[in-house]
């Protein structure tokens, strides 16, 4: 009967209880270690004894990275994921060992194992999530997973200091707590479904800095895989840092204890959660990577808040808990983008590429916080302006790669403002890369075409209009390209190769055309020899569309009498490879009127 109703849950949920319980334990035991070593030292040693705990804490992630990925596309991930669980409870009963004889070394020791056993876990566990999860959900789960991770988080860094202040210090028993913890997370992870290996032949490599380079270099034959590996390496980099600084900051600028300290960083963890939460509803079912430059304008303005309100509280916590969410925000779609792009049989070693770059980013922050305080006598909120200024480099590097994805972002949430719109034949929207063609009648069509469907677009329009400076300035923003009246676009091989390029790096292109004749001039692109041989290698989808806009109708709800009434409809695909017949439909079945969905 128990059994039954354990088996009643997914996989998903209990990968998701193994890594929380797993991530609850690393955040309360590092936290003790630094009350513990604090108690020992002084509170005037915080600086020091943060950083040498996070660089300790980031080492195994450091030496073990590549050994791991490999074992994760080598081996059943589920297989991993239970050993490191056993592996955990063997280092929680040693670590209670450490605290009874209250060993310095014993403690730190502990410390790099439980990081070790984290390193090992860390492949598998984000590698397992496409195996067990259908595609179309892989956003909404990494979402769920991030959240529950910086749950952990927020409750690790809650139960340290709750631990500490209700036994009075006493760190054995809190130990002992942190032993139970790593007793449920191996039940839960003997429930999570076996998976099979990868069907990766590759070889344990003792340079394994030879092999995180040649992973790296692979990534970059995939679209936006590398910056979104490095963009996750500096969410990290940002996190540790502020995890670090937080309880000097407390101390130093808020007359704080070290343990109030820690209760003021949970705030980041839970808005970190949330964010995490924003990010994935709002990505849905796809990848939406233009959260990632909104995402660190946000870290990096709190982190202006954070010294600017250094000795208020409230102004404080408000610009913690607001950074965390940002935070959150900007990293999902870069772990989503990472798991869904990389290769199957090589998705281990890119986590594991990632992971390391990304310990490299939490040594580099031990290693500011050492710097700051020890070298150039910089104080803990002096040293959030040094983030917020790192921050808003790194928005403006990802703005210029993630342009596309910023724009189309943007674009549907314009879009939504200004239009109250409904969508026929949104079935006919295809996964993969197409060309739309439409009659053009304003620039905002293009907030109509974006808003419709999560695929970055570029537009090609057949002659420009009569706009303003600022509106060509826009379009230029956008790389609309303008095909000159001259020379009709199937017989303008310039253009036909941008549209080839484009299509080739999974972006879709509309064609606006003057003509109000959409199917006679899809026939014509179709049945063109040279429109065919430069696309119909991928075989896209040539799919027509319809925008017919309306007056505002003043006399409807508040809302919704600002916006301006429009139907789009999308018609019948055609595959420029088939040789089938384009079917004209006839003139009253065009717009579907009663098959309109509210948008």
């Amino acid at each position: 009967m128990f059994s039954t109703y354990l088996h009643r849950f997914s996989s998903f949920t209990y990968l998701n209880i193994t890594q929380f319980l797993g991530a609850l334990n690393d955040n309360i035991y590092k936290l003790l270690i630094v009350f513990f070593f604090i108690q020992l030292e002084g509170v005037q040693k915080s600086h020091e004894i943060l950083a040498i705990t996070g660089a300790i804490f980031v080492i195994p992630f450091l030496l073990f990275s590549a050994v791991s990925g490999t074992l994760a596309d080598r081996f059943s991930k589920r297989d991993i994921i239970v050993t490191t669980k056993i592996f955990e409870l063997v280092i929680m009963g040693l670590g209670v060992c450490a605290f009874a004889f209250q060993s310095k070394w014993g403690s730190y020791m502990i410390l790099f194992l439980l990081a070790t056993q984290s390193a090992i876990f860390g492949p598998s566990k984000y590698g397992i999530v496409p195996e067990i999860v259908k595609p179309d959900k892989i956003s909404k789960a990494n979402g769920v997973m991030t959240s529950f991770t910086f749950l952990a988080i927020i409750l690790g860094t809650f139960l340290a200091s709750f631990l500490i202040q209700i036994t009075g210090r006493n760190f054995i028993v809190s130990s002992i707590f942190c032993t139970f913890i790593a007793i449920v997370g191996l039940v839960a992870s003997f429930l999570i479904e076996h998976t099979q290996p990868s069907g990766s032949n590759k070889k344990f490599q003792l340079f394994f800095i030879h092999q995180i380079y040649n992973t790296l270099k692979s990534a970059k034959q995939e679209i936006s895989l590398l910056p979104a590996i490095l963009g996750a390496s500096f969410f990290l980099f940002v996190g540790a840092f502020t995890q670090l600084n937080i309880i000097p900051f407390a101390i130093h600028s808020l007359g704080l204890t070290d343990v109030e300290g820690g209760y003021l960083f949970f705030l980041t963890a839970l808005g970190i959660g949330t964010g995490a939460l924003i990010a994935g509803k709002v990505s849905g079912r796809i990848v939406e990577l233009g959260l990632v430059p909104i995402g660190a304008l946000g870290i990096a303005i709190c982190s202006f808040m954070l010294y600017f309100f250094s000795t208020n509280l409230f102004a404080v916590i408000i610009a913690v808990t607001i950074l965390g969410v940002f935070g959150g925000i900007f990293e999902i779609p870069l772990d989503s983008y990472i798991q869904v792009t990389s290769p199957k049989k090589s998705r281990g070693q890119m986590v594991a590429a990632t992971n390391f770059l990304s310990f490299i980013g939490v040594l580099f922050a031990s290693g500011l916080i050492y710097l700051d305080s020890e070298v150039f006598n910089i104080s803990s909120d002096e040293g959030f302006i040094i983030i917020g200024f790192l921050t808003l480099i790194v928005m403006c590097v990802f703005t210029l790669q993630f342009f596309d994805y910023l724009t189309r972002f943007i674009a549907s949430i314009l879009s939504k403002i200004h239009f109250h719109t409904t969508y026929s034949g949104l079935e006919n929207i295809p996964d993969c890369p197409a060309i739309y063609v439409c009659t053009h009648t304003d620039w905002n069509d293009t907030l109509l075409l974006m808003g419709a469907q999560r695929r970055r677009m570029r537009f090609f329009i057949e002659k420009e209009q009569d706009h303003s400076p600022w509106m060509k300035k826009l379009y230029r923003l956008l790389k609309v390209v303008f095909i000159p009246s001259i020379e009709p676009l199937e017989k303008n091989n310039e253009c036909l190769v941008a549209i080839q390029n484009t299509l080739k790096k999974g972006i879709s292109v509309c064609i606006f055309i003057e003509s109000w004749n959409i199917y006679s001039e899809v026939e014509k692109l179709y049945q063109s020899h040279p429109f065919n041989r430069i696309i119909e290698e991928a075989n896209y989808p040539i799919i027509p569309v319809h925008i017919e806009k309306k007056e505002k109708d003043t006399s409807i709800r508040f809302l919704q009498k600002f916006k301006v009434p429009a139907n789009v409809s999308f018609r019948s695909i055609v595959y420029s490879g088939h040789r089938s017949l384009l079917e004209r439909p006839h003139e009253h079945d065009f717009y579907f009127e009663d098959a309109f969905e509210e948008a």
